[in-house]
């Protein structure tokens, strides 16, 4: 399956708020010149919590689309009610993605019985392999490794995104689950070591906007180059901070969108555009990763 360095990829919007597909097709074009090893479509930084079920498939199937099997598609498929995520599931089945990428289900706060039973649920009901993601900080509800470990029995669950940061769980996972089943950092700050330790690969926000440095590092460090990999990440470490000045996507979407590399910077409400006061720190750390600013 997929290692290195993964696109947690925008959905653009029109200023309307009906998805852009004319910049999503820039924005695969540009990741596969980059050389992302593949893309994640309509995760949290797709505003997945924001598309109605329809649209979510249209923009997954669309982004597969337009990667033509050139770079490796992962469809996001996680919802707060178990239903949901097996009817978005099947939605996406056909579509051509290489595994599906489901969020742990936010606000509920299930049990890790709850957990267990949810995605086994998923699992069930397709053939497509499934890669779990714990997030925590958004989605009030931590699935500790014990839990991960229950889950990597079934047998298309074939990973995990991990994205608390706390990199002691790296080889708890890979003591309980197996040398086979592959382990994704979700949080960009403690990427490089994540690897370093032993991890397959790096879902990440910061790809969007640095995808060539972000794959070299990740290529360092799987290599276990350790000192190449800190070089080519200390350029980076300002962003992974002004990134989350405000919530994700806010801050990586406007960032991009300064990049021209989307038509605007238009995000669906809840959100809101970037507040101006942050417009300096992302301008002036985007120069220190040696992005051009439009």
């Amino acid at each position: 399956m997929i290692n290195g360095s993964i696109v947690a990829l925008i959905t653009p919007m029109n200023s309307d708020g009906t998805v852009d597909y004319a910049s999503l097709e820039r924005l695969v074009e540009f990741h596969i010149e980059q050389g992302t090893d593949a893309i994640v479509a309509v995760g949290t930084t797709g505003e997945s919590a924001t598309l109605p079920m329809t649209e979510h498939a249209a923009v997954v199937c669309q982004t597969v689309k337009f990667a033509s099997g050139r770079i490796p598609v992962i469809g996001g498929n996680g919802a707060n009610a178990t239903a949901e995520a097996i009817e978005l599931t099947k939605s996406m089945q056909k579509s051509g993605v290489v595994a599906m990428l489901g969020v742990t289900p936010y606000y509920n706060k299930p049990t890790p019985k709850g957990l267990i039973a949810h995605y086994t649920a998923v699992a069930a009901s397709t053939d497509i392999p499934q890669i779990l993601y714990n997030v925590p900080g958004r989605t009030a509800v931590d699935m500790k490794p014990e839990t991960v470990a229950e889950l990597s029995i079934v047998s298309n669950i074939i990973g995990v995104k991990e994205a608390t940061g706390d990199l002691s769980r790296v080889a708890r996972l890979r003591e309980l689950c197996g040398e086979d089943f592959l382990l994704y950092s979700g949080d960009d700050a403690t990427a490089r070591e994540f690897l370093l330790l032993g991890g397959n690969g790096v879902i990440s926000v910061a790809n969007n906007i640095v995808p060539h440095a972000f794959k070299a590092m990740c290529d360092a460090a799987l290599a276990k180059n350790a000192q190449l990999a800190e070089t080519i990440d200390q350029p980076l470490t300002g962003i992974y901070r002004s990134l989350f000045c405000e919530a994700n996507p806010i801050p990586v979407k406007w960032a991009v969108h300064r990049m021209g590399l989307i038509a605007n910077g238009h995000i669906r409400l809840p959100l809101t555009e970037l507040s101006e006061q942050f417009h300096g720190l992302l301008i002036e750390t985007m120069k220190q990763a040696h992005i051009e600013v439009k």
